[in-house]
């Protein structure tokens, strides 16, 4: 009988659990794709399935400006909460990322590599919910950047926009807060933190 060559995997990954968290991080991580700068709702992947789930429906016209997932084998717990200032607790989720691109990608459930360059301390009902900010390895136009204070302010203010307006409920105050963006020294600290937050919730990925 014939043999796949290895790595081959008979059932398809969880992309929170069965990815490496990337060929050399906390500088270069993968980025498991739920949302493109194209999409009107927000998808999420489900814990369980792995697979994506609808979330809710955008309520404004906001879209978001990048590319957006998660950083695989990571986790917010307790070290991660405690990098952020006011914060009670981490989300309890994957690492969120968003990876520019000068190329539009209209495609979700993707894998790409992503070079960090820092970050926004994001602060949801009390929970430490950091946005890892990246670029896209081998971008024509963006690989060469070591660093968010490289990258245009705008581009920076519409990320911040955006997750300070994607929860809004008219009526309702709003629960979320964004310090000063941060760069590649401090995201590197957030990413292993939420390496180890991994390790402690899940055990070791040998």
């Amino acid at each position: 009988m014939k043999k796949f060559p290895p790595p081959f995997y008979r059932w398809r990954p969880h992309p929170w659990h069965g990815l490496e968290v990337g060929p050399d991080a906390p500088r270069l991580v993968h980025a498991f794709i739920e949302i493109c700068p194209f999409d009107l709702v927000k998808y999420e992947v489900d814990k369980t399935t792995g697979y994506l789930r609808v979330d809710r429906p955008q309520r404004s016209s906001s879209q978001h400006p990048t590319l957006y997932g998660f950083i695989p084998r990571t986790y917010c717990g307790t070290r991660v909460r405690d990098l952020m200032e006011g914060a009670a607790r981490g989300d309890g989720d994957p690492l969120d990322i968003c990876v520019i691109s000068e190329r539009p990608i209209s495609k979700t459930e993707i894998i790409l590599n992503a070079k960090v360059i820092g970050g926004l301390p994001m602060l949801d009902g009390g929970e430490a919910d950091d946005k890892i900010i990246a670029v896209l390895q081998n971008d024509p136009l963006f690989a060469d950047i070591e660093d968010i204070s490289e990258l245009p302010p705008a581009l920076i203010e519409r990320m911040r926009h955006y997750f300070l307006t994607y929860k809004l409920i008219p009526g309702q105050e709003n629960k979320v807060s964004i310090g000063a963006a941060y760069g590649f020294e401090h995201a590197k600290v957030v990413i292993q933190a939420a390496m180890d937050d991994y390790e402690t919730e899940y055990g070791s990925s040998d």
